[in-house]
């Protein structure tokens, strides 16, 4: 045997370890989970990223291969993320409320704590058609739009694990309810009216608040949708007040309850 080959033996044995290691990494993860939920104890800690990546850089600090290294492991808590939200849910996660209700934010932090797809329907259908929502209102109107979110939601209906983040009109459509229902569990993240025109004041995509942004106007509006938006819910939370961390762990403690009670 050459140098070659039993460098690459050498190599083998190593991924035979590394192999080994993540299987077992996995298993505990899934322990981890199980045990949280079993105690009652919160599934977010963030923290807990902090420390490992305290201790990679810690570890690695002036090593060669810091990069790569730091790369991998970056990758193996994707995966650990991902092994927690497939526990959490076998199917999708449908956010509905009033714009500025908090959507985007909720959805880009689930996306962070367990590295969910977020679909984003107004970001989605304003790529495919190559202009602005205002601009599809204008030169379409609005059935041509809605039309367009009710196809979103049923291509949705083939995935799982993914956070689709609808635009404020969406759940007023009868058929775009019962596609949601189809895809998972429908939240409804709500806000004070002030809160609301506080978060969209500066935003000029919002075709239905241009021209009027007063409490007033969105507490009028608010109201006319407020019985569709409740029925189409399967849990309500509300946002005021709270961050993002204690809005997503009430996200997931809510809909375990409800998954435990069916």
């Amino acid at each position: 045997m050459n140098q070659l080959e039993v460098l690459r033996e050498s190599l083998g044995q190593c991924d035979e370890i590394v192999l080994d290691a993540l299987l077992m990494r996995n298993r505990i993860v899934e322990d981890i989970m199980a045990y949280k939920e079993a105690n009652d104890i919160p599934i977010l800690q963030p923290e807990q990223e902090a420390k490992q990546r305290e201790w990679l850089n810690r570890r690695m600090e002036g090593r060669r291969h810091k990069d790569e290294v730091t790369a991998v492991f970056e990758e193996i808590t994707r995966n650990s993320k991902r092994i927690q939200a497939r526990k959490l849910f076998d199917y999708n996660i449908v956010l509905i409320g009033f714009m500025g209700a908090g959507k985007s934010t909720i959805s880009d932090f689930l996306r962070t704590v367990f590295a969910m797809e977020v679909v984003e329907m107004d970001q989605i259908i304003a790529e495919r058609e190559g202009m602005s929502i205002s601009d599809i209102f204008e030169t379409y109107g609005e059935e041509y739009f809605r039309n367009l979110e009710t196809e979103l939601l049923i291509e949705m209906q083939s995935k799982t694990n993914v956070v689709i983040s609808c635009g404020g009109g969406v759940p007023m459509r009868e058929r775009n309810v019962v596609e949601m229902k189809k895809n998972g569990r429908v939240v409804l993240l709500t806000a004070k009216p002030e809160t609301i025109l506080s978060r969209v004041k500066d935003n000029h995509d919002r075709p239905l608040l241009e021209g009027n942004k007063n409490v007033d106007f969105i507490a009028g509006l608010m109201e006319k949708r407020r019985e569709k938006y409740q029925a189409a819910a399967d849990i309500v939370i509300e946002t005021d007040g709270k961050d993002k961390l204690e809005i997503c762990e009430e996200l997931v403690q809510r809909i375990r309850t409800l998954d435990a009670e069916e």
